[in-house]
């Protein structure tokens, strides 16, 4: 079971997503990340997802690129546990803009200029 939800808070745009993430999912993470398109503020919390295969991972790798491309300021916190492996083997945990925990995130997200300021 899994969910993907879009909603505001501290003023970012948030997708949060639960469960597992795999190719059966890919269609609610595209929409999600496009339903944030133009958005200054994204955030992603993936704290609650309990697996990720390499589709979910390379649809986060895509919303981050066009997102940051259209000036937005993005934040991914990661899962805890198995399901941060993948982050781990791709080292993408230091690649991605990524935050301890939602409320981190969106603290420094609090701080980042939004687009065109």
């Amino acid at each position: 079971m899994h969910s993907v939800v879009v909603d505001r808070a501290s003023g970012a745009a948030v997708v949060t997503a639960t469960g597992e993430l795999d190719a059966f999912v890919a269609p609610d993470l595209t929409s999600a990340f496009t339903a944030v398109e133009g958005e200054p503020r994204v955030l992603a919390d993936l704290g609650g997802v309990s697996f990720m295969d390499s589709t979910a991972l390379g649809l986060l790798v895509r919303a981050t690129r066009t997102l940051e491309a259209a000036g937005a300021t993005f934040r991914v916190v990661l899962p805890r546990g198995s399901a941060r492996r993948i982050f781990e083997i791709t080292a993408l945990e230091r690649v991605l803009p990524v935050a301890e925990d939602r409320d981190a995130a969106l603290e420094q997200l609090a701080g980042a200029n939004p687009i065109g300021a």
